[in-house]
């Protein structure tokens, strides 16, 4: 199995819960307010988020495959550090923006409504969109080099499970508390967005726009040998290496660090609502419950 497996599958289940819950939030809101016929219309906007999302993940990888090699270094380093702007940006949205995103998709459908149904499926496509054009984007950033399909399986597996979370949380069959399960996955990603910068660098090394490409901060090959299976483990999930270079490790350690702090620092609204209301309030029980 591909040590890429364990961030793909956690990026395709973060990110899929994401976008099905904005999916869940819009069909709820018709279907409580007797607007059936409009069903259709939103499907046909996240169609086409989904299409849009798979053809910028194919371009991506043809423009990757046909570049010079020193080149397709540097397109590689330039993908990861968008990569990890886009994780970063992600996880504080998610955090602060959570309580009120069900608020304003709702407003934002209803004025589209009245608008006619192409006002829908803008509306729609525009609220998935963005979940699935940043989902193509880290997983090329989080499977390059990688030479096996289980890459691939993981990230579709992951969106699988999110779905499938997602319609039993809208039939109530399940309650999942969002504001532990964002937090935890946010940790997660915040650690393997840090390996993705840090092969940003090397891939800047490599390409010979950053010096010290020979410049080791330790090598541990010894007590952990680069072709054993925990440190292909270790490889895949957080870009680890028993040899980084000076500037890999400056890099790991100067994202990682300040971002988890920032991260797990108590925000004002939750020291403000010791309680813990849902992290997104959607019309659906299941949803609005499953921050309690």
């Amino acid at each position: 199995m591909s040590n890429v497996f364990l961030p793909t599958f956690l990026i395709g289940l973060r990110e899929g819960l994401e976008a099905v819950l904005v999916v869940t939030i819009l069909l709820a809101f018709l279907v409580k307010t007797d607007r059936r016929d409009r069903l259709r219309h939103v499907w046909a906007g996240v169609g086409a988020a989904v299409a849009l999302s798979v053809g910028f993940a194919a371009i991506l990888q043809y423009t990757t495959a046909h570049l010079p090699a020193q080149r397709q270094e540097l397109f590689d380093a330039i993908t990861s550090i968008l990569a990890v702007v886009f994780v970063t940006w992600m996880i504080f949205w998610m955090r602060r923006a959570a309580r009120s995103i069900s608020g304003e998709l709702r407003a934002k459908l209803d004025a589209a409504i009245s608008l006619g149904p192409i006002a829908v499926v803008v509306t729609a496509f525009l609220a998935v969109a963005r979940e699935g054009l940043e989902t193509a984007l880290i997983f090329f950033a989080t499977v390059q080099g990688a030479t096996s399909s289980w890459s691939v399986v993981a990230i579709v597996s992951g969106i699988a499970a999110s779905a499938l979370l997602g319609i039993l949380m809208y039939r109530s069959a399940v309650r999942v508390n969002l504001t532990k399960f964002f937090t935890w996955t946010g940790v997660l990603l915040v650690i393997v967005a840090a390996g993705i910068l840090k092969y940003g660098v090397h891939d800047l090394l490599e390409a010979g726009v950053l010096p010290g490409l020979n410049t080791l901060a330790f090598d541990i090959s010894n007590a952990v040998p680069p072709t054993s299976w925990y440190a292909e483990l270790l490889r895949g999930t957080f870009n680890f290496t028993p040899a980084p270079t000076v500037l890999e490790t400056i890099a790991w350690i100067a994202y990682a660090v300040p971002v988890l702090v920032l991260f797990l620092l108590p925000g004002r609204t939750r020291a403000t609502t010791p309680s813990g209301p849902a992290p997104v309030d959607a019309p659906s029980p299941a949803v609005s419950d499953a921050g309690r």
